[in-house]
């Protein structure tokens, strides 16, 4: 197509992450398709977003306050450590978790240069008085082990309980199918019942 006004429109959300080319061309087409107060409306938004969203002051979460709504009405002595803010977003889904969370926007990653002083780590530390656990719920690659192994090293010297998440074997898959880093660390991870 050589309608600058659309292809800029597709580029735009095909530099989306996991959006390919033709979900993007769907997404342009549905703009188009759409009248022009529901355009203005999902326009709007997306400015909205980018005007009030911003990371909370103490753990690092999406808000739109000073802080977000997790921490001023949970329980603060459990504290799950994530790589990013959406991660959060995630762990709530389990809706029993009742602590809080620290986010670190990234994990220690040398290779790319990531390094501690370029983790928001500094603030987890200053926030440990009077916490009991710190659950580190990094990925299990190489960065997010890496970085929990950091963590603990730091944290389990002050007297507080690092836990890391279990991992394994996804629920209704088969054993057969699974790899052997995923079948050592469901061994590993195994627990009594």
């Amino acid at each position: 197509m050589d309608i600058q006004s659309v292809n800029r429109l597709i580029e735009k959300f095909a530099s989306l992450p996991g959006v390919g080319k033709k979900t993007a061309q769907r997404y342009a087409f549905a703009i188009i398709n759409a009248d022009r107060q529901s355009a203005m409306d999902f326009a709007s938004a997306i400015v909205e977003v980018k005007d009030k969203v911003k990371f909370c002051s103490i753990c690092g979460n999406y808000t739109e306050g000073d802080t977000c709504d997790i921490c001023a009405s949970r329980d603060h002595s459990v504290i799950c450590v994530v790589k990013d803010a959406k991660d959060v977003l995630s762990m709530e889904r389990v809706r029993d978790y009742t602590g809080v969370y620290h986010v670190l926007h990234g994990t220690l990653d040398p290779l790319s240069g990531i390094g501690p002083n370029d983790l928001n780590i500094t603030s987890l530390i200053s926030r440990l008085d009077g916490v009991k656990e710190v659950i580190v719920a990094t990925n299990p690659d190489p960065s997010g082990e890496a970085t929990a192994q950091y963590l603990s090293r730091l944290i389990k010297p002050l007297g507080i309980k690092v836990t890391r998440l279990g991992s394994g074997i996804p629920a209704n898959s088969d054993i057969e199918y699974t790899d052997e880093v995923t079948l050592l660390r469901a061994i590993e991870s195994r627990r009594e019942i």
